[in-house]
């Protein structure tokens, strides 16, 4: 499985963004995607994710409200809406996979990453 992500840029604080995961392989349409995010001197964070049928979701409480994940099977891409961004937010983003459950939101049941996809967030 391979994992693309896109979409990051520079924004405004208050502003959106919408990043995009591509997903492929033979297996792809069986895991869950998340997404998470690293700064500067800072540990990776689970940001959010969904599961593979784009049914459920779930979110860490320092973004929910504010971003959304759906997912398209028929383009094998899963985007990340980020709203209401704040300079806190800044950091690189990246889509992994991994079986849907309490292993792929805190990162240790992870089988693929993709590479990562920088947001910066200016006050």
């Amino acid at each position: 499985v391979q994992l693309q992500a896109s979409g990051g840029g520079l924004v405004q604080a208050g502003g959106s963004l919408r990043l995009s995961c591509a997903v492929s392989g033979r297996t792809s349409g069986s895991y869950a995607v998340g997404w998470f995010r690293q700064a500067p001197g800072k540990e990776r964070e689970f940001v959010g994710a969904i599961n593979w049928r784009g049914s459920d979701t779930y979110y860490a409480d320092s973004v929910k409200g504010r971003f959304t994940i759906s997912r398209d099977h028929a383009k094998n891409t899963v985007y990340l809406q980020m709203n209401s961004l704040k300079p806190e937010d800044t950091a690189a983003y990246y889509c992994a996979a991994a079986p849907w459950g309490r292993g792929l939101f805190t990162g240790s049941s992870i089988r693929y990453w993709g590479q990562g996809t920088q947001v910066t967030v200016s006050s």
